[in-house]
């Protein structure tokens, strides 16, 4: 189990991905805390990783994540560019430079970046030459099976990727067309894993062990990769670290231990996106941690209408201690949306 970027150790094959407006680093510093193993930053525009933007400084800040390397996500479309930036990144702290190949947004597809790339592979070669020649750190992929159905290019691209010195490849088993509709497609990410002999890291649709399992098996993967699956639970990455190292997992945190957890992510929310945007940051968190649990709508609701953080804070504990007078020592098991 696990393996090497280069000379960077992955002793456990089991990645937070790279979340827009989520993996952030109060969220990135909370799965360490809980014993979470390598994590991607939100996805960064080149141009406004080359600027030093405020806003790219927060997204690539490492934050309290102990000795875990820092991989950082970048997106765009002109090679040149993408290496400035890589280099700006590095210079800065990243371990780690991760392209994004994957993203289906119509924002970001319209501006030949993300997912978009994967239907010019002369372009992409040239980007993956760029980054790979600006910096000493690995550069990775996140990339996505292919545009639609008709095109699934992602074996062929992978192939490139490796011959340009990318270091890992991370596939969504879906299609761009696909965004996140229908189901990931774990069995096609075997023909990418044939294809290189770089670690090949499979994502998409992993929201309980069960789809670990079935997704390495189907999907031959060197590790899995876990997005939407840790929504409202920081804790969903060190329970699969633990089954891949017993074969069983651990069951999710008493009612106590999650209120404990959501106000100590609260608190570093506020410390890194200020109180005025941390309190709204947090409605969304706050909202995937109650998820399920008895009065979960009404609490949102409530959340959602308050800007004082102390009150936010006090509804927070007040809800979660009630939960935990009801009985319910454990959330439900949730599938992610």
């Amino acid at each position: 189990m696990g393996f090497h970027i280069d000379s960077i150790a992955i002793a456990d094959p089991v990645l937070l991905a790279p979340m827009s407006g989520v993996s952030d680093s109060p969220f990135r510093e909370t799965v360490a805390n809980l014993g979470g193993g390598l994590m991607f930053s939100e996805m960064i525009a080149s141009r406004e990783a080359i600027r030093e933007t405020r806003n790219a400084a927060k997204k690539a800040s490492r934050g309290v994540t102990g000795d875990s390397p820092l991989a950082v996500q970048l997106a765009g479309h002109d090679p040149e560019v993408m290496g400035d930036a890589a280099r700006v990144c590095v210079d800065n702290g990243a371990d780690i430079i991760d392209l994004n190949f994957g993203c289906p947004a119509k924002k970001v597809v319209h501006k030949r970046c993300g997912s978009a790339l994967m239907r010019d592979e002369v372009l992409s070669a040239e980007i993956f030459r760029a980054v790979v020649a600006a910096v000493d750190a690995p550069v990775t992929l996140k990339m996505r099976t292919g545009w639609d159905s008709e095109n699934r290019n992602a074996p062929r691209l992978a192939r490139i990727a490796q011959d340009c010195g990318i270091r890992m490849i991370t596939v969504h088993g879906r299609t761009r067309q696909q965004k996140y509709t229908g189901h990931a497609d774990w069995a096609f990410i075997r023909q990418v894993k044939q294809a290189v002999s770089i670690p090949v890291i499979a994502n998409g649709d992993i929201v309980d062990v069960d789809d670990v399992r079935e997704c390495l098996r189907q999907s031959g993967a060197d590790g899995v990769m876990i997005g939407r699956g840790a929504y409202g639970r920081p804790w969903f990455i060190s329970q699969i670290i633990a089954y891949l190292h017993t074969g069983v997992a651990p069951p999710p945190p008493s009612i106590e231990t999650q209120r404990d957890v959501i106000l100590e992510h609260y608190a570093a929310m506020l410390r890194h996106h200020g109180n005025w945007r941390g309190v709204r940051v947090a409605r969304k968190h706050i909202g995937w941690y109650s998820n399920d649990l008895p009065g979960s709508s009404r609490f949102r609701g409530q959340i959602n209408g308050i800007d004082d953080p102390r009150e936010v804070m006090q509804e927070i504990t007040m809800f979660f201690d009630r939960a935990a007078e009801s009985d319910l020592t454990v959330a439900p098991s949730r599938k992610a949306a």
